[in-house]
Parts: structure tokens; sequence; C-alpha cells
């Protein structure tokens, strides 16, 4: 084979696989949507808690509003409109804040077992506490989708990796700290609020997660309760 044909098929294979990339790489860089002017089915509901004039009538400041929510917090399509998506995050959030610094009210999470790290499914919220002190939190988490759900019940930590990649995903998982199977804590690089959710494991911010990795232990109990909406 001369030189120059070799040269050649070597280009053509370099060009194959530089291709593929490019679309993928374009394909991570989401623009966002036309603004819409559809007035939403939540409209004034969205439009209170993003403190703007509350007339149920969408305005073009009004989408650019809803829209930077919706990029903000990975809902797709991010075109303004608010829609029972876009509402059901920000209403997880108001319940969040209104649990304030009492998370285990209701007595669900056991008191008995000295440090003890938290998760309730319905609000989407963790927290560690000793007896009944709370130690830290509650903080938002992010728990699995509809068919990954994070297992409910009493685990314990059996495994830590602070520097963590997914075998399964091949994506990095900052800070896990594992508890059933491959579900684990771990930071994420996107909002917690992203719907649909994780795969099993309990998202969480970096400052969060670092958190726990510091105040918790392998043989520290987990407790996991309730049902996440859609699940």
């Amino acid at each position: 084979m001369s030189d120059i044909r070799r040269r050649g098929i070597v280009m053509l294979g370099i060009t194959a696989l530089v291709a593929p990339l490019t679309v993928v790489m374009g394909s991570t860089t989401a623009q966002a949507a036309s603004c819409t002017t559809r007035t939403g089915t939540y409209q004034k509901q969205v439009e209170k808690f993003l403190g703007r004039p509350v007339d149920g009538r969408q305005s073009s400041a009004d989408c650019k509003a809803i829209q930077a929510f919706q990029t903000k917090h990975s809902i797709s399509p991010n075109a303004g409109f608010a829609g029972p998506i876009t509402w059901g995050v920000m209403d997880l959030m108001n319940k969040q804040k209104a649990v304030g610094k009492n998370p285990n009210r209701a007595g669900k999470c056991p008191t008995n077992k000295g440090r003890i790290a938290c998760v309730d499914l319905t609000l989407q919220l963790s927290w560690i506490q000793d007896g009944k002190e709370l130690a830290y939190g509650p903080v938002p988490v992010r728990t699995g989708r509809n068919g990954y759900e994070t297992r409910t019940g009493l685990k314990k930590i059996y495994w830590r990796n602070i520097d963590h990649v997914s075998s399964l995903y091949n994506v990095p998982m900052p800070y896990s700290q594992f508890f059933d199977g491959g579900q684990a804590f771990h930071s994420v690089g996107i909002s917690v609020w992203a719907p649909p959710g994780s795969h099993g494991c309990v998202n969480m911010t970096k400052s969060d997660a670092t958190k726990y990795w510091s105040m918790l232990r392998n043989g520290d109990d987990v407790f996991v309760y309730g049902r996440k909406s859609g699940t």
C-alpha cells in the first residue's frame, strides 16, 4: 500500500471518529427555547413564586423569569410555560422551606439509633440527627425517578469512596457513601431539583455531600421513608 493511500485511510478514520463527537458535544449545548406567549395552567402560582405581578396572564417578562428558572433546574422544555412540572418543582420548594428546622416532627426517623442519616422521599429532604437532636440539615436532595426508586427502610453505610465513578453510567459520583447496593449519598453537578430524578442514589449539592462525608462513617445508620411524587 502506498504512503499516500495509507495516509488517506488514516484521515478517513479520524474524520469518522471526530464527526460523531461533534454531534454529541453540540447536543449538550442546549439553547434556550423561544419564549411562549401562552398562559400556563399554573400561571398565577408561578407568578407568585417568582415575585411577579400576579395577574394570571403571560407577559414577556413573566416568560423570561419562568424560562430562567426552568433553565437553572434543567426543566425541559424551557420555553417559559407555567405548566405542571415547573409548578411541581416550585411547590416542592415551598413545602421544603415550610419544614424549617424540625424535619422529624412526625417522628418517622428513628431517634434511638444515635447518629443516623434520614431521607424523606415525600419531601425530598435529608438530615443527620443524633437521637432527637438535629445535627445537620435538613437539605434538599434528589432521589430515584420512577423505575429507579430509592429503596426504603433501615440501612447502614458500608462503603465510602470520595472519588467514585459509576461503572454502570460512567459518571462521577464524588463523596459517595453507599448504604444499599448501588445506592449512595453523593454530590451532583446539576440542580437537586432537576426532574425526573436520579437512578436511585440520593443526590446532593457538593457542600452538603462534603458535610455528610465529614459527619458519617461506615456502620452509621440510614433510614429512608416516604414516597417520591411520580413513583
